[in-house]
């Protein structure tokens, strides 16, 4: 059928359509195409699926910092993960308290920098409790003295240093701390518009709970965003696990001590002989000198050896090795 109609054509279809013999709807073959409203303001750049692999990471990484921050504090510190979020950076921002505790951070080797939002109320806990105190918080915020930001500038660079493990299985990371901020202001590290992954974790030192927000901009995460699914993360992390989980086994056992002893032989003698013993004296054994001794590991004979003697030492030569099948 042609697709340029005829003058004619053109005349009975108006017709049809003023008689009512035709409907506009039924002569339409196109099926309805189902249109979904894309907000520009805020890109949906954060699947469901990215955001809750966000939360099993930094799950580990609160696992991490309760067993690190209990060693630095002395003190039992609860860390959980509350959500993970996506939001622009701006609205980040502009959610952000006066003063701030606000540690970039190089996410080296991704590009870009992420941030690390501290509650004040934490921050006078922590310099409280690292300089001899129970960890209170003050009950009227104030700015933070240099002093105050070196103590805690050695704490989030502690933070800093567990991010390694916890990524491990989507990217070897080698994050540190290149300064930390008071004012947002001086930490627009990225544009207002640009979307971000807000991971809150919830940390409780003592009496004092407080927040910690770690800001990870899309642009910073955009290489791996293709590992950021629970599928290719539970399965990278079973490798990895029982690699580390071998290496670990392997590593401990050669650190342990086993006492090794040679039996030159054995005797059989009275209390009444033994106890008149005198340095010279002679022991005869009931092994002759060319007979191979036996080796123990622990109470285990493991060798069979021969007796010598390398430098001013006392040695054995192992000359087989006992097999549990033997």
């Amino acid at each position: 059928m042609s697709d340029v109609l005829s003058q004619n054509e053109i005349d009975n279809l108006l017709q049809a359509l003023n008689s009512g013999e035709l409907d506009v709807n039924e002569m339409s073959d196109e099926p309805e195409v189902q249109i979904k409203d894309y907000d520009f303001a805020r890109p949906a750049k954060f699947s469901k699926e990215h955001l809750r692999t966000l939360e099993i990471i930094f799950e580990h990484y609160a696992r991490l910092l309760s067993t690190n921050l209990t060693v630095y504090f002395r003190k039992n510190i609860q860390v959980d993960v509350i959500n993970a979020e996506a939001v622009t950076y701006s609205e980040f921002a502009n959610a952000l308290s006066n003063p701030v505790l606000l540690s970039v951070v190089e996410f080296a080797p991704l590009k870009g920098n992420i941030i690390i939002e501290l509650a004040s109320n934490l921050g006078f806990a922590i310099v409280d409790r690292l300089l001899g105190g129970e960890g209170n918080s003050l009950e009227r915020i104030r700015d933070f003295s240099e002093i105050e930001l070196t103590i805690i500038e050695r704490i989030m660079k502690v933070c800093v240093d567990i991010l390694r493990e916890p990524w491990e299985n989507v990217v070897e990371l080698d994050p540190y701390l290149e300064r930390i901020e008071t004012n947002s202001q001086f930490a627009q590290i990225i544009s207002p518009s640009e979307m971000t992954a807000i991971v809150t974790i919830n940390l409780k030192l003592g009496n004092v709970e407080g927040l910690m927000n770690i800001c990870l901009p899309y642009i910073c995460l955009e290489e791996v965003m293709d590992k950021l699914n629970t599928k290719f993360w539970y399965s990278s992390r079973q490798e990895s696990d029982d690699k580390s989980y071998r290496d670990s086994i392997e590593g401990m056992l050669t650190k342990v001590d086993v006492p090794v002893k040679a039996v030159l032989g054995k005797s059989a003698i009275s209390v009444s002989d033994f106890s008149y013993l005198q340095p010279g004296d002679i022991i005869r054994l009931d092994t002759k000198i060319d007979e191979e001794l036996s080796v123990y590991v622990g109470n285990i004979e493991k060798f069979k050896a021969l007796p010598g003697a390398t430098k001013d030492n006392y040695a054995v030569r192992v000359t087989s090795i006992i097999r549990e099948e033997q």
